[in-house]
């Protein structure tokens, strides 16, 4: 079976390389092009073609990179080479209808999500979010819409109240690419089964902002001293923290009188909050960051 992938992020990469051990080696791979990152904005390539890269020399040859700045038809016009699929996972960039028809069995969609739930850019974070006791994957058939293709399969995973996005988007992706490669092997049966998603079951996420992640000094203070009357806050912060975490990232100002927060000067800096549990209902911040510092282990709160 000849297909590309396309991918950019963790997420992709893990699928990736489970892919190709299980030797299902692409043609070819898409996925953004290196980029500045880092205080020093040193020129890095983006996970998967840094996984690609970390193979053997026979490997790597095998697979041809493209990185380009703005999707084209052209680009999948290489000699001596037709293509039974695409296979599409966390690739940032809308893929164009008459790209989506050059293989002849059509793009495989993967999406961290039990779609039609939580359609978009942030399906893991959310499930996160809203305390989902059971999330999943979804194997479909793209079209021109954002995860709207009919279903070829899906996998569960019960998710626990201790899950962080980078945890939750390991497991995801290991069992995304897991179904991937039991489902390949009958992939034009699946695709002829194929359910059309319901749309009155929709839902759709977007893609967090710095804003979004930002926690009021006063929530902060009910979180942690935490009223019988009130006890949601604590959990909706705590959520907060494992879902937003490490981007945008989850912050707060403490009051500018405040000069020490758990033995740490803050005099009104912003602070990052990076680690919490829940004790008898009340958030305990475990771990912060105060701007300028680096981050602190803290045992009371």
């Amino acid at each position: 079976m000849k297909f590309i992938f396309f991918g950019t992020p963790e997420f992709a990469a893990i699928i990736l390389e489970k892919l190709i051990n299980a030797d299902f080696i692409p043609e070819a791979v898409v996925c953004n092009p290196d980029k500045p990152v880092g205080r020093k904005k040193i020129i890095t390539p983006p996970p998967v073609k840094q996984r690609i890269m970390n193979y053997e020399l026979g490997i790597r040859n095998k697979i041809q990179i493209f990185q380009p700045e703005k999707l084209d038809p052209s680009l999948f016009i290489i000699p001596n080479s037709s293509f039974d699929l695409f296979i599409v996972a966390a690739y940032s960039q809308i893929i164009p209808k008459e790209i989506l028809k050059i293989p002849q069995l059509g793009a495989i969609g993967i999406h961290p999500s039990l779609l039609p739930k939580y359609r978009g850019a942030s399906p893991i974070q959310t499930a996160i979010l809203n305390g989902d006791e059971i999330t999943g994957t979804t194997l479909y058939l793209m079209d021109e819409q954002i995860d709207n293709g009919p279903i070829l399969t899906t996998s569960h995973l019960p998710l626990a109240t201790s899950e962080t996005y980078e945890s939750l988007l390991k497991k995801l992706a290991e069992l995304s690419a897991d179904l991937l490669i039991k489902t390949l092997p009958d992939i034009e049966e699946k695709i002829k089964n194929a359910t059309p998603q319901d749309e009155l079951q929709a839902t759709y996420t977007k893609k967090f902002k710095t804003e979004d992640a930002f926690i009021k000094p006063e929530d902060l203070k009910i979180a942690q001293d935490n009223s019988a009357s009130s006890p949601q806050v604590a959990f909706e912060i705590e959520r907060k923290i494992r879902a937003l975490n490490p981007e945008p990232g989850v912050w707060t100002i403490i009051n500018p009188h405040t000069t020490t927060l758990f033995g740490v000067g803050v005099n009104g800096k912003r602070i990052k909050l990076l680690e919490a549990q829940i004790s008898d209902n009340k958030l305990k911040l475990t771990k912060i960051q105060v701007e300028g510092k680096k981050p602190t282990l803290v045992t009371s709160g």
